[in-house]
Parts: C-alpha cells; structure tokens; sequence
C-alpha cells in the first residue's frame, strides 16, 4: 500500500503486511500500523482497532507477528506444522474477492473489499443525469468510462495544454447485457459534432448551477467546458445516442500510468517501429510490455499508427485496453496479493465515480456482475462518423454521425444485441424463464393487423426530442393514413423506452402500429380489460425514440463495415 500517504514509514512492502490467523489456517491482511481513520469509518473485517499514535498495538489474533510467516510460504524452514498432514494452507487475497475489469482511458475499478480504500476514491453527485440505487440485476448496465485531457499529476504538466481543465479526451460507453453473457464499448470520438443539453450541476457550497447547453459544438466539451461535470457527459451521451447511462468512471492521465505499472505492464505489439516527439513514444517493431510513461505515451500518441487521426488513435487505446483487461483476468494477476494489492491502492486512486457506485462495496457489487463475462464477448467498437461536410474536403478537423451506419449499431444496444458470436452452448444455457418470456413476446406479435384507418392512437412525447409527438402525428396521418390519431404533447412523467398501451380487443391495432413504426415487442404493454370501441391506444415516446419513420426494431446482426477491436485477441497497431 502507498506508506508515505498514509504518514506511516517508507519502503513497507504491501506482501509483508499478511499474517498467518492460526485459528484458521490463512493468511490475512493487516493494516494496524495505518494512520487513524476518520470519524466514523469502519474498520476492515479482521484488523485491529486503531490507536492513537505511540500508543501499543494489540495484534486481533493471538499467534505470529506480521512478517513472521511470508504469504504462501508455509512456516520457517519449510518444515510442515504438526498434525496438519503436511497440507497446504490457502492464500485469502481478500474475502470472496476476486479482479474483474479494469479499463484505462476509459476504466473500469477492481473488486475490492477493504473499506480504508473508500478515501482513494472521488466521488461526484451527478443529481438525475444517473441512477442513485446502483443496478438492477436483470437490467443491462450502461456505464461511461471518461478518460479526461487534464494534466494533473506529477509529471504530466509538459504534455501540450498544461492549462486543461479536463475535456472528454476518451470516452467509452460500456453497455453490459442484462443477462451478463457480453458487454459492448462504444468509443465516442472527442471531435464529434453533437449538441450538449442543459446541465444543472452541483456546486461545491451545496447549490445547484444551470449550466446552458450548446448547438453544433465538439463532443469533448461536454466536461469542463464552462464548468460541465460528467453528468453533462452522460446527459449528452444520452441526447446523442438514445440509451441511458447509468454510471461514470473517470480517470486522467496518471491512470494509464499507475494502473498500467501496478500489473506489471501491458503488452502490446507494433506492425512498424515508432518515434513520435508529440507523444514522446520511441519503440521498435514488435512485442513490448509497457508501463508507466511510455504506456501513456503509447495510447496517447495520434501520429503513429493508421491515417494519424483521433480515429486511429481510438483503435490504438482499443487494443491497449483489451490487452489490459487479459493481463487483469491472468492468473498471474489474480494470484499475487502484491500485485493485487498494487492494482486496488492504483485503481481507487485513479477513479472519480458517481454517487450511485460511490464506494468499495458498491463497486464490489458491480464487479460481481462483470465479473462472469468471456473476453471473447467483449467488443470494441467506435460510433460511425464522416468528416464534417461543413469544412473544406481534405482538411476537415471534426467529424459528424453516419447515420445509415450509426443507427442500426445503436439499435443493436439500445435492444441488448451482442456484437460477438455468443457460443450457441451458452445461449442454451439460459434460463427457462427468459426462453419462455421470449416466447410469450413473439406471441405478441403473432395475429391480424388492423388497417390504417381503423388503428386509433394518443401520442405523447416521454423522452423523445422535442416536437416528437407533434413530427409522428404529422408523419402517422400524412404518410400512414392513420386519420385516427392525436397529439397529447408532453406525458405526465419520462420515460427510457418507447411503449404502446392498448386493451385485448385492440391487439390488432396495436400490431398494424407496431409494424408501421417498427416498434419492438418489449414496447407493447396489454392491460387486462379490453376498452369502448372508441377508446384510443396510448402511445408514449421515450427516451429511445430517434424520429417518426425511424424503426426501434433492433437488428441481429451489425452492419458489416463498422470498426471493431474483439477483447481476447492480440492486434498489432499498424
């Protein structure tokens, strides 16, 4: 652990702080020599009360002092303990923990236990741009990772713009399944042409600020720009993409080189050797295993690899991550408490987080969820982009949406479809529950359409861009003759997902809508007692909705030049 933080001595070694417990035959960790905590801190399960300082110390167990017996190494000598048959006797790392995934420019925190790690992390109340209860287990989990421009930390003052107050530099929308079989990351380049929302922002006396949006302005803005928190981020994420974010993990640049130093290094592999004096990264052809600068230096630089864009870049910090996220899951890493150890202090000292996941036991809770997921289902990808129309050919500086591309890998998010070939094995091995939840959605489905003219409906827009309700009405009576409709304007309360709510007897009508709209099953909800002939079916359009004519139907497989890096493979950058 960091000694010198903690105003204790220098050079303690985190692997000598593990004792011997004789009444249980593990090792465990030991922090009594650490500094008093603040008031009202627990202290970690099996440690010693703290004490002022100078006075002694009370070991928690009776038996060895701590550096008696190093971890795994039995007792002195070699010699096995009497009676114990000679048995081995397990390393506890820490108490039903174990690593899940760590990603930088964009990370994603350890599996950690120990509550004297809550003082590493920096927490930000993000108000309603997220969720304050954490997650739901059988709900998919969205969760931007920012990896910010801000040159804090020592060392990092030379890197270009000393003065940064921290821009969206990397960001990554990392959605998880709602049955925890794959997760998606989605890079969103910094150049971006988007629109950033309104953004009211918690102040540091306790108010809450205003912040007024902006039309036509770069991506990256959305944080520190007229002082944008990340809950502006996840608030223009959400305009920009139709999925709601959940959470935010954010790190700066001592992130890549801390994490990055704590597990040893991440290897990587260059197609061509490098000498980049912008990034300061030199390497020659080949495999490498980077820590520290040159790891920042490697996902930093935008002048070495592909057509020397923020795109290529996006690939390069990519593969970096990938790499990453295999040297966490190795059982190199997973088996070493100093590396273990190392990689928890570096982690949670890395972070900034919302509310919602605010604390070691909540991220051990989140951790849990990711923690089953194959690397093999794990994709990268990047939103699809063109070069802003707006600029001069050849020489454009920012980039724009492609929707024909964009729109359908949306979809596929915002409908919790897997961009990986998920083992047919594994999709048999789903509950009997959701094969059945299924079947009864595709029943939906099944049956008569009613004609246009007969199909009676209320629009109300729940979350959708303004003027939705007034657009699909327009679009509902001018293009699909459904004569029989009305605008109800804004609904009572906001809502994620576009629904329909009709009775039994309108089942036709909802179906012939369904199908005109390319709504989803999930969107249609049926109540129990059928409705007055001239009763209208209520439309609501959430969060999800894109425009009228623009289908919610996700499809099943991605369009097939969209760029994508797999987590479990090694790429050399090019």
């Amino acid at each position: 652990m960091d000694a010198q933080s903690r105003g204790r001595a220098d050079e303690i070694d985190p692997a000598d702080q593990w004792v011997l417990n004789p009444r249980t035959g593990n090792y465990e960790l030991r922090l009594e020599q650490s500094a008093p905590q603040a008031p009202g801190q627990r202290r970690a399960p099996g440690t010693t009360p703290r004490k002022a300082p100078g006075a002694p110390v009370t070991p928690a167990v009776p038996g060895p002092r701590r550096g008696d017996v190093p971890p795994g190494g039995g007792r002195r000598g070699g010699r096995p303990r009497k009676g114990g048959g000679g048995r081995r006797k397990k390393i506890l790392v820490i108490t039903g923990g174990s690593l899940a995934f760590v990603l930088v420019a964009g990370s994603i925190a350890g599996y950690l236990y120990y509550d004297h790690l809550n003082g590493n992390l920096k927490v930000t109340d993000v108000g309603n741009a997220g969720t304050s209860g954490g997650f739901k287990k059988d709900q998919p989990i969205n969760i931007l990772v920012i990896g910010t421009d801000k040159r804090s930390g020592a060392g990092n003052e030379g890197y270009g713009d000393a003065g940064s107050v921290g821009h969206a530099d990397t960001t990554i929308l990392f959605h998880v399944a709602k049955d925890r079989s794959n997760a998606t990351a989605l890079s969103i380049p910094r150049d971006l042409i988007t629109n950033v929302p309104d953004c009211p922002t918690k102040q540091p006396d306790g108010s809450t600020k205003n912040i007024a949006g902006a039309h036509g302005v770069r991506f990256n803005t959305s944080l520190g720009q007229d002082g944008r928190d990340p809950g502006c981020t996840m608030r223009t994420v959400k305009e920009l993409t139709g999925i709601q974010v959940d959470h935010f993990m954010m790190a700066d640049f001592n992130a890549v080189k801390n994490l990055s130093s704590a597990v040893g290094g991440v290897p990587v592999c260059l197609d061509k050797a490098v000498d980049d004096k912008d990034s300061k990264l030199k390497l020659s052809a080949g495999e490498h295993r980077l820590q520290g600068e040159e790891a920042l230096a490697f996902v930093r630089t935008r002048h070495a690899f592909g057509q020397r864009s923020d795109l290529d870049r996006i690939k390069t910090q990519q593969q970096f991550l990938g790499s990453m996220m295999r040297e966490m899951k190795s059982k190199q890493t997973l088996t070493s408490p100093q590396k273990f150890l190392s990689l928890a202090e570096a982690a949670t000292k890395s972070l900034s987080v919302d509310s919602g996941i605010g604390s070691i036991g909540k991220l051990t809770d989140l951790a849990g969820e990711l923690k089953g997921i194959d690397l093999k289902n794990i994709t990268f990808t990047t939103l699809p982009v063109l070069d802003n129309p707006a600029e001069p050919p050849g020489s454009a500086a920012t980039v724009v949406v492609k929707t024909a591309q964009a729109e359908p890998l949306l979809q596929m998010i915002r409908g919790d479809v897997s961009l990986t070939e998920v083992e047919k094995k594994e999709q048999a091995a789903k509950d009997a529950a959701g094969a059945q939840e299924q079947a009864k959605l595709d029943a939906l489905m099944e049956g008569p359409r009613a004609a246009a003219k007969d199909v009676r409906v209320d629009v109300s827009n729940g979350g959708g861009p303004a003027g939705s309700a007034s657009s699909t009405l327009t679009w509902l009576q001018n293009t699909k003759k459904v004569l029989k409709s009305a605008n109800l304007g804004n609904a009572p309360a906001k809502v994620d997902a576009t629904q329909l709510e009709y009775a039994p007897n309108q089942a036709d009508q909802a179906r012939a809508l369904a199908d005109m709209m390319g709504l989803p099953a999930t969107a249609l909800k049926m109540g129990t007692a059928d409705a007055d002939p001239k009763t209208p079916m209520k439309l609501t359009l959430g969060a999800d909705f894109k425009g009228a004519g623009v289908s919610m139907t996700a499809p099943q497989k991605a369009p097939e030049d969209i760029q994508r890096v797999e987590a479990d493979k090694s790429v050399c950058a090019k």
